[in-house]
């Protein structure tokens, strides 16, 4: 009987490993490896801070006149609307008129209440996504569970991490790994969750505001 059980919870463990195992080359190969411009226009673009390149391309898409206003979320609370500017010099008259910051966010549930918050308070019904290629899934995964009906172009930046490469790049099979738990945890949570402004688990992560550098503009 203690080697039936025994054999039972080895095949379970080993059926759930190959599942596991199965959905996160799905998750990895379904990655954009390249920067593609977006299809369409959109009424806004809303850029997640925490990759390299990130702003940069949704001030560029900005400027290009692929949306009409932008929001930096998760914004440093150290860091001023000038400093950004600084690193964005060609395009310094758009952070005068088109965009917003946002301090308030702490990670990606933040990222997408705040994204809530600016794309009701400007009417707005479509948005392009700009994050890292990686971080796309779990970001539209979270966006798609506050804002159900708006419209998420994705723009995800390939500038950091070849998925593809993920079996011979120890960091980039690391990042991967780490993302997909995480993207798995954030679609179970969101099918039971009803609003995360709720949520006892934005709670729990969610960290307290030491200093705000400058209150979001569409406040």
């Amino acid at each position: 009987m203690l080697r039936r059980v025994l054999s039972l919870t080895f095949f379970a463990a080993s059926a759930c490993a190959i599942v596991g195992f199965l959905g996160f080359l799905l998750f990895v190969y379904s990655m954009d490896r390249f920067e593609q411009k977006p299809e369409t226009r959109a009424d806004g673009i809303v850029a997640l801070t925490g990759g390299a390149h990130r702003i940069g391309d949704a001030i560029d898409l900005l400027a290009q006149g692929y949306a009409k206003r932008l929001l930096i979320s998760g914004v440093n609370e150290k860091t001023s609307r000038e400093e950004i500017s600084r690193l964005n010099p060609g395009q310094r008259r758009l952070f005068d008129c088109c965009v917003d910051l946002d301090y308030r966010a702490r990670n990606t549930i933040g990222n997408a209440i705040e994204t809530r918050r600016w794309a009701e308070r400007h009417g707005f019904d479509a948005l392009i996504v700009v994050t890292s290629n990686y971080h796309m899934p779990r970001t539209l995964v979270e966006l798609d569970h506050v804002l159900p009906n708006l419209q998420k172009i994705p723009y995800p930046v390939a500038a950091t991490i070849d998925p593809h490469a993920w079996w011979h790049d120890v960091s980039a099979a690391r990042v991967l790994a780490t993302e997909y738990v995480k993207f798995l945890a954030v679609w179970l949570r969101t099918r039971f969750e009803d609003d995360p402004e709720r949520s006892a688990v934005v709670k729990i992560m969610s960290k307290p505001i030491q200093h705000v550098a400058a209150e979001p503009s569409w406040y």
